[in-house]
């Protein structure tokens, strides 16, 4: 599906990204108004009357109480509480949707398969029945209105014979919007949106996730973390209220015995090439202990993605005292030094 549409519409599809295009990151145009595509977009479809329960006993977010229109986050992790995929879900009218990473998809259907049994429920890739479109800037809303009337809000969704469209969290006061179109209408409707929006590239939206603090799991970091190691529960990924889950144990000591030690900072490092799941080394000035080939890291880039050919955008999970002190390098103990920047949320306790 992804093929034919992109070789139908002239686009270039390189590591599940959109490129070739414009970027409008830092520029004005992503205020003004974009679009671009996410090809490494997964979706799955929860199909049965047990569709509810039975993903509300295996996700780290409630979802047998998910209204209509709220579109949520959650965390699927092993017994031992690493995440194994990230989630964005939202209710249709007869099932429904996981999205996830492309790749990491069928993998993750296979596992959550397993634990169906006697359950009303099925499972469905439909990744090929749509085309992923993101979208944002102050043109985006006007131009959305030609197919969906009445917008959501944050984290809520609207669905018609257009498919859904959610609205996603802002970026630098910059509203933005996934739209899961079906396949048969992308071609005709990516040609008005590119005829209105700027085109950009797949990196610039995920330089606005980044700069959200909204961590994605990937094929390159599965099972490296528990949610709140990448701040999952502060961006609504965590329910605490709710019953067990694989993995709901370590998860809730996490939270409640002691201070939490590792979590996610956004940083700007002076390097292309970085990638999710590399490791960073706590380097301190004058230490003569941190050279050799003994270092251990520190953390890992969670995300990461260039913002021209000599600067890079990440998410990087180390420990709060790493974080304080010291200088932090990607790759290696002599790799490119990053610079520690505030999240847009503040590191804080929801159970208090």
């Amino acid at each position: 599906m992804w093929q034919e549409f992109t070789e139908q519409q002239h686009l270039q599809i390189n590591d599940g990204k959109l490129s070739g295009q414009a970027s409008v990151w830092n520029k004005a145009a992503f205020q003004d108004g974009f679009v671009t595509l996410l090809p490494d977009t997964g979706l799955i479809r929860a199909d049965g009357d047990d569709a509810a329960s039975f993903l509300h006993n295996q996700l780290s977010n409630d979802v047998e109480h998910l209204s209509a229109s709220e579109v949520r986050r959650a965390a699927y992790c092993t017994a031992k509480g690493r995440m194994l995929a990230s989630f964005v879900y939202w209710k249709t009218d007869a099932a429904i949707v996981l999205q996830l990473s492309k790749s990491i998809q069928a993998p993750v259907q296979k596992r959550l398969s397993m634990f169906v049994l006697r359950a009303k429920v099925k499972l469905n890739d439909v990744t090929d029945q749509y085309v992923s479109f993101a979208l944002g800037g102050a043109q985006a809303a006007k131009v959305l209105t030609n197919w969906f009337p009445a917008l959501p809000v944050v984290n809520a969704h609207v669905s018609n014979t257009y498919g859904t469209l959610i609205r996603c969290a802002d970026v630098l006061n910059v509203a933005r919007y996934q739209w899961f179109c079906p396949a048969e209408n992308a071609g005709a409707i990516w040609g008005s949106l590119s005829s209105q929006l700027q085109p950009t590239n797949t990196a610039d939206w995920n330089l606005s996730e980044i700069q959200a603090g909204i961590a994605h799991i990937n094929q390159h970091t599965q099972e490296k973390f528990v949610p709140q190691m990448i701040n999952f529960e502060l961006v609504g990924g965590v329910n605490f209220k709710k019953g067990c889950y694989p993995g709901q144990e370590i998860v809730a000591r996490s939270q409640y015995l002691g201070k939490l030690k590792r979590r996610m900072t956004l940083a700007q490092i002076p390097a292309a090439g970085l990638t999710d799941g590399m490791d960073v080394f706590h380097v301190n000035d004058g230490d003569d202990t941190n050279a050799g080939e003994n270092k251990q890291p520190c953390g890992v880039i969670v995300n990461a993605e260039q913002i021209n050919e000599n600067n890079s955008l990440a998410l990087i999970e180390m420990t709060l005292a790493d974080q304080e002190s010291g200088m932090i390098r990607c790759g290696s103990i002599d790799g490119p030094l990053a610079q520690l920047l505030p999240l847009p949320y503040e590191i804080t306790d929801i159970t208090r």
